[in-house]
């Protein structure tokens, strides 16, 4: 039975957080002695993840089984905190889908863009007001790569990241003057289950091009120090931060049949 968290004591709020870059950033946040309320959809890993987080800090560590990309869950997360002071946000939850827009299930496609954008943006508003009334409060939204050109094979994981970049931008501008600030993570490919949930019923398992596959331990530990700085838009890997660049020296018609032709690449399973 987990303990109540002091309220005396920092608390931050981890969505995705059982495993890779959520995981990760727990970690970060229970060794700088912050508490935690750490939320994921599966139950098992996020107790194993408190475990082992436990056993290394000191963190009194609450857990919400929840689907972040049902409808109303950040008011039931939100909720669920009790009024309890929150001084750091990590939207981390997500997943991608792989397939042509014309082919794929709608189901899963919306399940997808109300965890990305619903998800994030209503559970972001819940926790700012109390941020800014304070004058003080760090909020993390996890975006990609992806989010900085269109992304055929998967346009709405790509679409839906470019929209957290461009909402985090947005509100950090905001923002300024407050003691509150908003940080947006862009990691390329990282290694975490990630592939696996892209390429549920498509044709390969794991993405075939192995070039700059980051480790989630770096990539964590970078878009967290971009966050305790205050820093609006974190791409870490110098590979990466070109990468981020290329749109706007190449017509935006070449960079997305560049990205088609990397997308077939990597779920060919010939």
């Amino acid at each position: 039975m987990s303990k109540v968290i002091d309220p005396k004591r920092r608390l931050a709020i981890v969505t995705g957080a059982a495993s890779g870059l959520g995981f990760e950033l727990a970690l970060l946040l229970a060794k700088d002695n912050y508490d935690l309320f750490l939320v994921d959809v599966d139950a098992e890993k996020l107790q194993q993840a408190k475990e082992e987080i436990t056993a290394l800090y000191p963190s009194e560590i609450q857990l919400l089984h929840k689907d972040l990309s049902q409808q109303n869950v950040s008011e039931e997360i939100f909720q669920a905190l009790d009024g309890r002071t929150i001084d750091v946000l990590i939207n981390n939850a997500g997943f991608g889908i792989f397939g042509s827009f014309n082919d794929t299930d709608w189901e899963r496609d919306a399940a997808m863009l109300n965890l990305h954008v619903m998800t994030t943006t209503h559970l972001t508003k819940l926790v700012l007001k109390g941020m800014v009334a304070r004058g003080r409060g760090k909020i993390l939204n996890m975006s990609s790569l992806a989010a900085f050109q269109p992304g055929p094979l998967m346009s709405l994981y790509y679409a839906s990241k470019a929209y957290i970049l461009s909402f985090s931008e947005a509100i950090a501008n905001e923002l300024k003057g407050t003691g509150v600030t908003v940080t947006c993570l862009c990691p390329g490919q990282t290694k975490t289950c990630f592939q696996e949930v892209v390429s549920s019923g498509s044709k390969a398992s794991e993405n075939k091009i192995k070039f700059n596959i980051a480790c989630p331990k770096e990539v964590a530990e970078y878009g967290y120090e971009a966050m305790q700085k205050g820093k609006v838009v974190a791409v870490p890997g110098n590979f990466n931060k070109i990468l981020s660049k290329l749109p706007r020296f190449v017509p935006r018609r070449t960079a997305t049949a560049i990205i088609r032709k990397i997308q077939e690449k990597n779920r060919d399973n010939q």
